[in-house]
């Protein structure tokens, strides 16, 4: 039997059914909005797998193209097994707010799959995907601390909009995603083209009344289904073992918590660890992994009481205190741009590169194809937390990540009329220790200076902790990675010195409330404008002149009937051009050529190739061409590259002329002045009148 909720969102009614689809499912529901249709399962059986010390929740988000009434555009024709870069980022955007929210210990593995099923292409289905997931997960007998809901939110002409059209977003100055529950925020993902702290939390939280209709829809439609929740037990700490293990490991973990060296801390703490095992080993050999997990427990609340109750952080910082920062450029010879940039243990190099037109990515979406000028990857090998394993291909992380620093950049570049080249910056982390995200934002932004980008502005970021223990509550600016394991919050805020470009937060308590949110704002801020001080002490704008090494790109303005002369039969001209001169010749629709070359020289050779084409001749002018045909009456000229002209047989000489090839032969060399161009394009030359002159 189908059940179905609506409520009105914006200016569209969204609807959420089950019942019908996916009965087999643990969960699953359809979310409508608009033409657009997204499909929510989810399963999880009742037996926990065995030797897991973590939740196995898996989350698949996946774009059909027959949702926009189009076949694949690949060769398989058929969606390939791979996920586009908007599917991984959509995985996360699930995943991410809804994590915390299952039990503690639980262990079944958890499968979340989200299919759009339709799409209006107005209506993103990312966030009816998130929204998807907690109603599936609230009609099911899974154990889940819900709802939550999500929405995206715009500001367009100075007003927020809930859920806006793909064309509204792009005419926004602020694009975020918010995911909360009914009294707080759980998730901020987005950015906005330099906004203030202040707009910024007016939008989040105009989000946060958008969603509590979706959270009461859930509830509804939760009572109307009426399934029971499974019974879960959570695991059972032993005490007697928790107190034992907290006085024989609580003053090793003090003393090594003050080790300021991460790699120096985590040894110090593993041989805590290990002592701590080797001295129960004869009573407690057989429960290894339950002291691992109460050492582990133990650690987090000591680190956690460190903050809240001794006043003071790992490496003795202030709460608000951002760690030593070098900034190198220009550090890499061959590259078009580069910059290192070291914050505390958090190494990151940006490299830049300079491309042509052609050089720009093209992806499909369920939109159609899209062509990005700006490209930005985040690597992060293993060897940066000191640790050897595979390598692979980017991670969901990496990708995250990539997308993030994006965000924060894109802003401030500028536009195609001002600065005509693709754009790739390459991430490469050497070291790790908190925030290597909002590193490569810093050395993404010193690279392109450094190549000679004339960016708007330059942008910093810099990633804020939360630890909350009832009342008490502590804001950390420049988080290690130790602070965001055991903390409640990362919130990461990019921007430049006027605003926010970008900004990502993540918790692990079930909601934030609006104060708080703006505390770590306008600490955020203060943290953010130190980084950039530091940033422009070594470049304070953009090198007045881009590397020798990148292209130059060199364009013309043809008329469209020429394209044609420059392209030629099957091709043949443009790549002529390109093998005799080294270059990259596009031209568009409307006439635009665009040279590309390793070298002035190289592109001032195709450009002067291209405008013989295209150059109309003109009466009196004087050519040295070619006789390219013999005829009774005449001898054809080619004057230009494509363009020919009649030398008529009484032209051709000061004497009378029986027989053309008694003058001239063909493939001769001939001087010639222009006489006329006819209305319908015809060329008389002479070759007399260059005699007379």
């Amino acid at each position: 039997m189908e059940f179905t909720v609506k409520s009105e969102i914006g200016d569209k009614t969204l609807s959420i059914s089950s019942g019908k689809i996916a009965k087999q499912a643990s969960g699953a529901v359809t979310v409508q909005y608009g033409e657009t249709i997204v499909l929510v399962s989810v399963v999880s059986p009742h037996k926990a797998k065995e030797g897991l010390d973590f939740l196995p929740l898996t989350v698949e988000y996946q774009e059909k193209i027959y949702a926009a009434g189009r076949i694949p555009g690949n060769y398989f024709r058929r969606e390939i097994g791979r996920p586009s870069e908007k599917e991984i980022l959509t995985c996360r955007l699930i995943d991410r707010p809804i994590r915390p929210l299952f039990p503690k210990g639980y262990r079944s593995e958890l499968q979340i799959i989200a299919t759009v099923l339709s799409t209006d292409q107005e209506n993103d289905p990312d966030v009816l995907a998130m929204i998807g997931a907690s109603a599936a997960l609230e009609i099911s007998d899974i154990p889940f601390d819900g709802p939550i809901a999500a929405v995206r939110v715009a500001r367009t002409n100075g007003e927020f909009i809930a859920n806006p059209t793909k064309e509204e977003c792009e005419n926004s100055d602020i694009n975020i995603v918010i995911a909360g529950s009914k009294t707080g925020i759980i998730m901020v993902e987005g950015g906005g083209d330099v906004v203030s702290e202040s707009d910024m939390i007016d939008a989040i939280f105009f989000g946060h009344e958008a969603i509590k209709p979706l959270i009461e829809m859930q509830i509804k439609l939760k009572d109307i289904v009426g399934v029971e929740k499974r019974e879960f037990n959570p695991p059972v700490t032993d005490q007697e073992l928790s107190n034992i293990i907290e006085t024989e490991a609580s003053n090793g973990i003090k003393e090594a918590l003050s080790v300021h060296d991460k790699i120096q801390r985590s040894k110090a703490l593993k041989s805590v660890k290990n002592d701590l095992r080797e001295k129960l080993k004869e009573e407690y050999g057989d429960r290894k992994g339950e002291i691992g997990e109460i050492f582990d427990s133990l650690l987090k609340s000591i680190s956690r009481s460190m903050i809240l109750d001794e006043g003071r952080r790992i490496g003795d910082r202030k709460f608000d205190e951002v760690r030593s920062i070098t900034c190198e450029a220009g550090i890499l010879p061959r590259p078009h741009g580069s910059a290192l940039f070291t914050r505390g243990e958090t190494q990151v190099l940006g490299v830049l590169t300079l491309g042509s037109g052609q050089d720009e990515q093209r992806v499909e979406t369920l939109s159609g194809e899209e062509f990005r000028p700006f490209m930005l990857h985040y690597n992060f090998p293993p060897f940066s937390v000191g640790e050897a394993r595979r390598m692979g291909g980017p991670s969901r992380r990496d990708i995250g990540h990539g997308a993030l620093a994006t965000r924060a950049i894109e802003k401030i570049l500028p536009s195609k009329e001002d600065f005509d080249y693709t754009i790739r910056l390459v991430s490469e982390v050497f070291e790790s220790n908190g925030s290597s995200s909002m590193g490569t934002v810093c050395s993404g932004v010193l690279a392109l200076m450094d190549g000679g980008v004339p960016i708007k502005a330059p942008v910093s970021g810099i990633a804020m902790g939360l630890v909350q223990d009832g009342d008490k509550t502590t804001i950390l600016s420049d988080i290690l990675g130790d602070e965001d394991h055991f903390g409640d919050m990362d919130f990461k805020v990019a921007g430049t010195k006027d605003g926010i470009t970008a900004l990502q937060m993540d918790i692990k308590i079930k909601e934030l409330s609006k104060d708080v949110m703006e505390r770590a704002l306008n600490q955020a801020r203060d943290g953010r404008l130190h980084i950039l001080d530091k940033m422009v002490e070594t470049l304070d704008k953009s090198r007045d002149e881009i590397s020798p090494y990148a292209p130059k790109v060199m364009t013309l303005n043809v008329k469209p009937d020429k394209i044609r002369e420059i392209i030629g039969p099957g091709g043949k001209v443009i790549r002529a051009i390109q093998a005799e001169t080294n270059t990259r010749v596009e031209v568009n629709d409307e006439g635009l050529v665009k040279i590309s070359a390793v070298s002035q020289s190289d592109g001032e050779a195709a450009l002067n190739r291209i405008k013989e084409i295209v150059l109309d001749p003109e009466v009196g002018a004087i050519y040295e061409g070619k006789v390219v045909k013999i005829t009774d009456f005449g001898a054809f000229v080619q004057i230009l590259p494509g363009t020919d002209g009649l030398c008529h047989i009484s032209q051709l000489a000061k004497t009378h002329v029986k027989k053309v090839t008694d003058v001239v032969t063909e493939g001769q060399t001939l001087k010639v002045e222009v006489l006329e161009v006819t209305r319908d394009g015809k060329i008389r030359l002479s070759h007399k009148s260059v005699m007379d002159k």
